[in-house]
């Protein structure tokens, strides 16, 4: 990618109408590799205390774990495949020390310097990759209307209100190893924008709504209107919400480059 370009950035975080907040979102620059970042969204369950601590579980774990990551000579899939199962093996130990069920979600990007891109995922928290206003790829939830869709049985609009709709055949922290699906995006263009999510925010949008906010607002903006139309289409019943936003935006002239163009990410 043309190094004339930055990553400008956001996340969004809102309990909903929900008592507790059992999501967590996070958007991290490398501590000494400029343009590397990576994103991440977790959807606890279990219970009030139960789905925070595996959800903060998911943060701790790819933070920790980023901050080792040397770009140069380590495979971003392989890391971002380590976050998920050593989360995975903490929220079960964390379930045999407090007698809960905690599980959560995982929908995580790591965009390299340069511009290469990898995600992976576990759930149905979702990541979506637009180039201007199309859709280019989002993940495949993992859940049993997704299943009953794939199988022709539902079709995506009766899923979405399908009473087992947030029931998941794979997450973190279950009996079984979780299934993650990875992807592999070899260059990031500008006008490119990734966006994370739970499914408290993909729930009440459409795709193309999502594109058309994401393409004409900054990612700050995009963050708190997504959630602000969310809360208000939820009407009074709304999960919790999380997300993560980052857009590929070219230098303007009168910016001088930070490094490889990386520009440090506003968080909500």
């Amino acid at each position: 990618m043309d190094k004339g370009y930055r990553l400008s950035g956001a996340t969004g975080l809102h309990k909903g109408d929900r008592e507790y907040q059992q999501d967590q979102v996070g958007l991290f620059a490398h501590p000494s590799v400029q343009g590397c970042v990576l994103g991440v969204v977790a959807d606890g369950m279990g219970g009030r205390t139960g789905g925070r601590k595996a959800s903060d579980q998911v943060l701790l774990t790819a933070r920790q774990l980023f901050e080792r990551y040397v770009p140069e000579d380590e495979d971003a899939a392989v890391l971002l495949q380590q976050i998920g199962q050593e989360a995975h093996l903490v929220i079960k130990l964390t379930a045999i020390a407090a007698e809960q069920e905690p599980h959560s979600t995982v929908a995580a990007f790591l965009i390299n310097p340069g511009g290469e891109c990898h995600w992976v995922h576990a759930g149905d928290s979702r990541i979506y990759h637009f180039r201007g206003t199309t859709l280019v790829r989002r993940t495949t939830d993992q859940s049993y209307v997704q299943a009953l869709v794939q199988k022709g049985e539902l079709s995506p609009e009766e899923a979405e209100y399908h009473p087992k709709s947030n029931v998941l055949v794979s997450c973190l922290g279950t009996e079984e190893e979780p299934k993650l699906d990875v992807h592999y995006i070899p260059q990031l263009q500008i006008g490119d924008t990734l966006l994370a999510c739970s499914d408290g925010v993909w729930h009440y949008f459409t795709t193309e709504e999502l594109a058309s906010v994401l393409a004409s607002l900054p990612p700050r903006e995009a963050s708190e209107f997504l959630i602000e139309k969310a809360r208000a289409r939820a009407q009074g019943g709304g999960d919790n919400l999380s997300l993560a936003i980052v857009k590929v935006e070219k230098l303007a002239d009168d910016k001088p480059p930070v490094g490889s163009g990386f520009m440090p990410l506003r968080r909500n």
